[in-house]
């Protein structure tokens, strides 16, 4: 009881609007990291390889190519991948109505209602915005969790189109996937060509091709380090706007207390769709850095504290 108490009480200041400034503020910092990451790259190769401007158009031709598929493919692909289909209002009336209610309070279109048949309780939203959005709940939710968690779930999930969440991730995994297809094609490029002079003076470069192959395969690791840390800051942002909508943290904080006791993977959920999840749908065996999610304890931690 005592360290139930003390555990508490280093989360008594927190309020709704606090963490929600917070974690948007720290949001906005790690996706401008995720840009600086992709410009210093473009300029390693530019330096490294002497192509100058050329290196500019061929990092912008990445980024488009990555930014359109992920904007017009990017939801259809994810909700294929895992396996949802749609379901209709007389299915499941209660959650329709719940999630139209939590949209309406948001004053955003609600999103097209998806299930995932697996007895493991989860749920995401993907889409390029509130008007296009998608909101997928696993058989296990609906199943699992009382009608209050389950409310409390959905405002968690809602709060992320409100947000524009789906689209600040699709920027970060835009970002992450061209540094990673940049950098794959360079190396390959180098490696098959063998090049190793300066074509600028002719000078042998071999401590600048060092550092640019380092910088070239440290740059992806980078990069899903700062997108799993965008996600765990977007995941407590969530939280906490989900918090502000039911004014019931406690019943989110029982919905992750639920889960985490059933602790089921679930089993279409991939690297590239674990991050969408309300909560972490996979083991990990690094659990701190290379996380999805906040360990589900500060998360309940923060909720029960929250005024």
């Amino acid at each position: 009881m005592a360290d139930n108490m003390s555990d508490t009480a280093s989360f008594e200041k927190i309020s709704f609007f606090d963490e929600i400034a917070a974690n948007k503020g720290q949001s906005l910092v790690l996706l401008f990291c995720m840009f600086a990451l992709y410009l210093a790259l473009i300029w390693i190769i530019s330096e490294t390889f002497g192509i100058g401007i050329f290196a500019v158009i061929i990092g912008l031709i990445v980024l488009v190519f990555y930014a359109i598929i992920g904007y017009f493919m990017g939801s259809s692909i994810i909700l294929k991948m895992s396996g949802a289909k749609r379901v209709a209002r007389e299915e499941y009336p209660y959650l329709y109505l719940t999630v139209e209610g939590l949209c309406a309070a948001n004053a955003i279109k609600p999103p097209q209602i998806y299930m995932i048949e697996d007895p493991s309780p989860n749920a995401f939203v993907v889409g390029r915005n509130p008007n296009n959005s998608s909101l997928a709940v696993t058989r296990g939710l609906i199943e699992i969790l009382d009608k209050d968690e389950l409310t409390a779930v959905l405002a968690h999930e809602i709060s992320h189109i409100a947000n524009y969440d789906i689209r600040f991730m699709l920027f970060a995994v835009v970002f992450a996937g061209a540094i990673a297809m940049l950098s794959d094609a360079v190396l390959r490029g180098f490696l098959r060509s063998g090049s190793g002079r300066d074509r600028r003076g002719g000078m042998p470069v071999g401590p600048l091709i060092l550092i640019a192959i380092v910088f070239m395969i440290l740059a992806p690791i980078f990069a899903e380090l700062i997108r799993f840390a965008i996600s765990r800051k977007r995941e407590y942002l969530a939280d906490a706007n989900g918090a502000r909508m039911t004014r019931a943290p406690h019943n989110l904080a029982s919905a992750l207390e639920k889960i985490a006791k059933i602790n089921k993977p679930v089993a279409n959920a991939t690297d590239t769709t674990a991050p969408l999840y309300f909560s972490r749908p996979r083991p990990n065996r690094f659990y701190h850095i290379f996380s999805t999610h906040p360990p589900t304890e500060e998360r309940i931690k923060k909720l029960r504290a929250m005024a």
